[in-house]
């Protein structure tokens, strides 16, 4: 397996489990809150949709990101997240779509890199914590899994079944 090969994988599989643990919950369980000022999973899942394509965009040549709605940056930036009641968020299929669009740009630029790639140095403010494409990449597919982990957190909260 290349370092590519392994990126895309990381990337593939931290979004598979995020869709799985999201499988059995509605439209109104994305807005629980598992303890008072925990972010939702709909402000997760939007945050995530934003981070994608914030992260990478300019690193990733001919990656071109689907465009938001109007207001989805705000609605789900740092200063939305603590909103009560939540109000404006959209359902768990409309994260979804988004979530796997922006993905997908990710995986397929991903696929046109070669392992000499991975290691150009980024310029950005994440340059501290993820000095090089490679890096930023696997942060990217870090980032999708640790919301995940907070999804585990909402389905205990809702007396749903562990998965794994």
């Amino acid at each position: 397996m290349t370092g590519t090969e392994a990126i895309r994988h990381a990337l593939q599989s931290t979004h598979h489990v995020l869709t799985m643990l999201l499988g059995d919950l509605s439209d109104a369980d994305l807005t629980v809150r598992p303890v008072p000022g925990a972010n939702h999973l709909a402000w997760q899942l939007g945050h995530l949709v934003l981070a994608e394509g914030h992260l990478l965009a300019g690193h990733l040549p001919g990656a071109k990101y689907p465009e938001l709605p109007a207001g989805f940056a705000e609605r789900h930036g740092k200063d939305a997240a603590g909103q009560d009641p939540p109000a404006g968020f959209l359902g768990k299929d409309a994260y979804l779509r988004m979530l796997g669009d922006a993905r997908k740009v990710t995986t397929e630029a991903v696929a046109r890199l070669s392992d000499a790639d991975l290691d150009r140095p980024i310029d950005s403010p994440m340059k501290s914590m993820a000095p090089t494409l490679g890096a930023l990449l696997q942060l990217a597919a870090n980032h999708t899994m640790m919301h995940a982990g907070q999804a585990t957190t909402v389905r205990r909260k809702l007396g749903k079944p562990v998965l794994f």
